[in-house]
């Protein structure tokens, strides 16, 4: 279902859509992010505003919206998790993307908060990190690091796959990736 994650009321709909069609949620992937680079100087409020809704807002409203099925299949199973799209930004802050950094770093910190609050309900959360993955958003970049040299996104698909493998007793709070040679 398509839906604007700066909206809040987008995000309730995408929750209720998703609890009404199938009842249960065991796996959810906070995936939407806005990336816009800027000076301190060059900051607009609205792009600030954005990038602050969409990429930390959402997350703390989607935990809210889906929770009850969370916790649901936590008692069912104790293995219940939550994925959430950081960023390497978020670990190593960078100038021009500072507040994108600032947002992602908001991430890392939310889901190492969630994990103290849910994880006797057996449900688990999880911050990737990736730096650049060769996708739309990092266009931006590629005439400085090529689409070859990056991260895939088969690179975090394979990531997905091994959390959810894991057994209920273990639990990944973040998970960084990062080119051969780049440093947090």
């Amino acid at each position: 279902m398509p839906a604007d994650l700066a909206d809040a009321d987008a995000i309730v709909g995408v929750i209720a859509r998703h609890r009404e069609r199938f009842g249960r949620l065991d796996v959810l992937v906070n995936n939407a992010g806005v990336g816009i680079g800027a000076a301190a100087t060059d900051h607009q409020a609205k792009h600030v505003d954005l990038q602050l809704a969409v990429n930390v807002r959402a997350i703390v409203l989607l935990y809210r919206e889906a929770i009850e099925m969370l916790r649901t299949a936590g008692a069912e199973h104790g293995n219940a998790l939550v994925v959430n799209l950081a960023s390497l930004a978020g670990k190593s802050p960078q100038p021009w993307l500072s507040v994108y950094s600032a947002t992602k770093a908001a991430v890392v910190a939310y889901t190492a908060a969630m994990n103290k609050e849910l994880n006797a309900d057996g449900v688990k959360s999880v911050a990737l990190c990736p730096g650049f993955v060769d996708t739309d958003m990092s266009e931006f970049v590629k005439g400085t690091i090529p689409a070859e040299e990056m991260l895939t996104t088969g690179d975090i698909a394979e990531a997905l796959r091994f959390l959810l493998r894991l057994s209920r007793h273990c639990v990944v709070p973040e998970i960084v990736f990062q080119r051969p040679g780049e440093a947090i």
